[in-house]
């Protein structure tokens, strides 16, 4: 069967790779529709292309439906220099990777990742990014 045969995959069935993008480092995460939880994987630790090569080896490893890129705003929404920056990484995302690319708020995730106790605060903040988009999913 081709792949343009298959069935599309069910929504429950839907699994996401989330980004905290960062200058230097890029947390990340995956999880599903279903269970609406997230993992962390190792952060990306590169610039440039090359952290677009480790992010699309993330995307040809987890097959995901969609991605998902925390984008920062200040406590009041108001946004900043990162908040362009992630925004950006999106867009580069969406025309690199060819898969539906969501944003989301990601204000205070790393604080709550590592009040969670987050061994790797990027990542951890992944989760955070993820989950928050899967609890807004139907």
């Amino acid at each position: 069967m081709s792949l343009a045969a298959m069935p599309p995959v069910p929504d429950h069935l839907q699994t996401f790779l989330a980004f905290d993008y960062g200058a230097k480092r890029t947390g990340v995460a995956v999880g599903n529709r279903m269970l609406r939880t997230a993992t962390p994987q190792p952060t990306i630790r590169a610039e440039g292309d090359a952290r677009f090569d480790q992010v699309q080896a993330r995307v040809r490893e987890w097959q995901p439906d969609a991605l998902v890129v925390g984008v920062p705003f200040h406590p009041d929404g108001a946004p900043h220099d990162n908040t362009a920056r992630a925004q950006k990484f999106a867009r580069q995302l969406r025309g690199r990777v060819k898969l539906p690319v969501f944003e989301v708020d990601e204000r205070y995730s790393t604080t709550e990742a590592r009040s969670n106790g987050a061994a790797d605060p990027d990542a951890g903040a992944a989760c955070v990014i993820l989950e928050q988009f899967l609890r807004s999913l139907p």
